[in-house]
């Protein structure tokens, strides 16, 4: 199977392609953005823009996300991420609140793209990659999980040295395989309105994420 990805995830992931669960799944995701009742969401050429904008042997961290955002506009393809000029959702405006606490910045980020952390190595990975509009979890089930679990366990295998962050008891169970002798796993609340004063401000992860990159002798992330 063609998967227009990113050449090193292409190779990384080749053993996935044929299997009977993603064929399924390419199957159904091809016949929901043609065919069905509602929109979906990302647009169809940024379902693997977490892939295209990071490949395989430039990540550093790994932010594990759950489901695109499912309002008109808004996913682009990177958890947590919206376009340039989109207004910032509840969870990412907490985001921003703890990179500028946890790194005393004057201000927070202008705007929500992300895609300047992923240019420096961060994979913004949501579970799920796909969503039909206004359902939040309505693609779940259909075979992304095990596809993006293949992802992390490749990660996981196959790399040293990476930062795993994990939001929430979703990202905790997902991640709860990663060998924590050869990599760092952030764990906290999720950083929802609902969950943020639980654990998630105060946490420190993009602060503690770069002291272990330079230990690794790797580059810290500009989290601005």
């Amino acid at each position: 199977m063609d998967v227009k990805i990113e050449p090193t995830w292409r190779e990384e992931l080749s053993g996935e392609w044929e299997k009977p669960y993603f064929v399924a799944l390419t199957d159904f995701v091809r016949h929901e953005y043609r065919n069905g009742a509602a929109p979906v969401f990302p647009p169809a050429g940024k379902i693997f823009a977490a892939f295209d904008s990071c490949p395989f042997p430039e990540v550093k961290v790994v932010i594990l996300g759950q489901d695109p955002y499912h309002g008109p506009g808004q996913a682009n393809g990177l958890c947590f991420s919206v376009n340039a000029g989109v207004p910032l959702p509840p969870s990412l405006i907490n985001i921003f609140k703890e990179v500028k606490d946890d790194l005393a910045l004057e201000s927070v980020p202008g705007d929500g793209d992300l895609s300047r952390w992923a240019r420096q190595g961060v994979l913004l990975l949501n579970s799920t990659l796909t969503v039909e509009a206004h359902r939040a979890a309505s693609h779940q089930g259909r075979g992304w999980e095990t596809f993006t679990d293949a992802v992390v366990h490749r990660l996981n295998d196959d790399r040293d040295g990476l930062v795993f962050i994990l939001w929430g008891s979703y990202a905790i169970k997902k991640g709860a395989f990663i060998d924590r002798s050869r990599h760092l796993v952030i764990e906290s609340a999720h950083p929802s309105p609902l969950s943020a004063y639980r654990g998630f401000f105060g946490s420190r992860p993009f602060s503690r994420a770069n002291d272990y990159l330079i230990k690794q002798g790797k580059t810290p992330v500009d989290w601005r």
